[in-house]
C-alpha cells in the first residue's frame, strides 16, 4: 500500500479517484486500475456505513489506501468509518481551526485525540488492538476541504494545526459562499483560490486537485503544473464518459 501520509509530507505524486456507487464490481475494476488511493464519498452519494465497510474491505484487499469523505464533520461518523477500516478522512466544509481540531480528536485515541476505543473490523475484531493503535498513529491521514469564505478568512489558523495532512479546494461551494454560485471562472473566485494556494505553500501544507471530468490531457496538465495529490474523476463520470462516447458514435 502506498504510504499516503509520507507521500503528502514529501511532495510525492499520488493519484486517486472518487467512489460514489456502492457496487463491488465497479470498485474492483477501479482497484485494478493502478490508483494509489480511493475515496468513498458519503457526502454526495447513497452509500451507507454498512456499504462503506464492504467497500473499504475491497479497497484494502487490493492494497490501496482507503479514504472516506464524510457527510459532515461528525465525530460519530468519523469513529464508525475509522472502526470500519478507513485510513484517511476527508472533511467537507471546514471553516475554522476548531473544526480541524474536532476532526483530529475524532480520528485519534488519547493522548492525541479523544476517540473512544471499540473492537471492530479495523482492530481485527479485538485480536489486534495494539497493532491498530500503532498503525493509526503512523498512517492516518486528515484532509480538509476549503470551500467556504469563512475558511479563507481563517486559513493561517487552519493550516497551523498539527496533524493536518492536506486539503482540497471546493471551488463551487466556495463561489456560492461568496454570493457567486457556480461562477468558478470569475476573477474574484480565481483570486481567492490563488490566495489559498499561496498561503498553503508558505505554510507547507500540501493541496490536492480534483479533476472532475475524465480527461487525460487535464491530468497531464495538472502533473505538468506540479500537482502531487490528484483526484482523477469519479466512478459515475468514468462510466458515463464511455457510454457517451458510444451514444455519440453509434450512428456514424
Amino acid at each position: 500500500m502506498k504510504d499516503i501520509k509520507r507521500a503528502l509530507k514529501n511532495g510525492e505524486l499520488t493519484i486517486g479517484s472518487w467512489v460514489t456507487m456502492p457496487n463491488a464490481i465497479t470498485l474492483e475494476m477501479m482497484c485494478n486500475s493502478k490508483f494509489d488511493w480511493l475515496a468513498i464519498d458519503l457526502e454526495h452519494s447513497s452509500i451507507s456505513i454498512e456499504s462503506a465497510q464492504d467497500l473499504i474491505r475491497i479497497i484494502r484487499l487490493h492494497d490501496i489506501f482507503p479514504f472516506v469523505r464524510l457527510t459532515s464533520n461528525d465525530p460519530d461518523q468519523i469513529k464508525r468509518v475509522m472502526d470500519a477500516g478507513a485510513l484517511g478522512i476527508i472533511v467537507p466544509m471546514v471553516k475554522s481551526a476548531e473544526d480541524v481540531t474536532k476532526a483530529i480528536d475524532s480520528i485519534y485515541y488519547a493522548n492525541k485525540g479523544k476517540r473512544s476505543v471499540g473492537l471492530a473490523r479495523a482492530q481485527d475484531y479485538g485480536r489486534n488492538l495494539s497493532g491498530y493503535i500503532k498503525d493509526l498513529e503512523k498512517n492516518a491521514v486528515l484532509i480538509v476541504q476549503i470551500e467556504h469564505i469563512d475558511a479563507v478568512n481563517s486559513l493561517e489558523e487552519i493550516f497551523s494545526i498539527e496533524n493536518l495532512d492536506g486539503y482540497f479546494i471546493g471551488p463551487i461551494d466556495l463561489s456560492a459562499s461568496m454570493g457567486m454560485p457556480g461562477e468558478i471562472e470569475s476573477k474574484e473566485v480565481k483570486k481567492v483560490i490563488a490566495n489559498i494556494i499561496e498561503v498553503s505553500k508558505k505554510m507547507g501544507v500540501p493541496g490536492g486537485q480534483h479533476i472532475i471530468e475524465p480527461d487525460m490531457d487535464l491530468l497531464k496538465q495538472s502533473k505538468g503544473q506540479g500537482a502531487k495529490f490528484i483526484g482523477y474523476s469519479l466512478d459515475i463520470r468514468l462510466f458515463d464518459k464511455a457510454l457517451s462516447e458510444f451514444m455519440n458514435g453509434r450512428d456514424e
